[in-house]
């Protein structure tokens, strides 16, 4: 097996008029990129920028306040077999876990935040065995959720 031995193309005018033409496209690139650059390069590069004064604003905002307002919250688990996988939104809405409780079993937080905004309470627990267990949400010193389940394992929530 030979390898093919390269030969010289045969120049004639119009190879010449091929090159010109790669030419022209090479300066036509380089000018567009010239153009490019000198745009995009930031006034930073081309020397000091002079300070243009900055009006200030016509009115002055005024500060609102927003008042507060705090609740009282009480969730109660109720029942004779205890709670598993109690799960509930405490303080600041922060989600707190428990694998097992103990029933009667209760927890105490007080809630803060805007006057007017609703506020969302949830407990959420599974019935471990025979009987009923119950749910309740207490927010000061109303019963604003109550629920019941009686199937053993049944997951289950009260939520406001």
């Amino acid at each position: 097996m030979g390898v093919p031995t390269a030969t010289r193309p045969e120049r004639d005018c119009a190879g010449r008029a091929k090159s010109a033409g790669n030419v022209v496209v090479v300066l036509g690139v380089l000018a567009a990129a010239f153009a490019v650059t000198s745009y995009v390069v930031p006034r930073s590069g081309r020397g000091p920028v002079k300070d243009e004064p900055v009006a200030a604003p016509a009115a002055a905002q005024t500060v609102q306040t927003v008042r507060t307002v705090s609740h009282s919250v009480v969730y109660e688990l109720l029942g004779a077999h205890g709670a598993r996988n109690v799960t509930f939104a405490a303080a600041g809405s922060a989600l707190t876990q428990q694998a097992e409780v103990t029933t009667p079993w209760s927890t105490q937080f007080t809630r803060v935040g805007p006057a007017g905004r609703t506020e969302f309470y949830s407990i959420a627990a599974q019935n471990p065995g025979p009987g009923e267990l119950r749910c309740r949400i207490v927010v000061d010193g109303v019963v604003v959720a109550d629920k019941t389940v009686a199937e053993p394992g049944r997951q289950f929530s009260c939520a406001v």
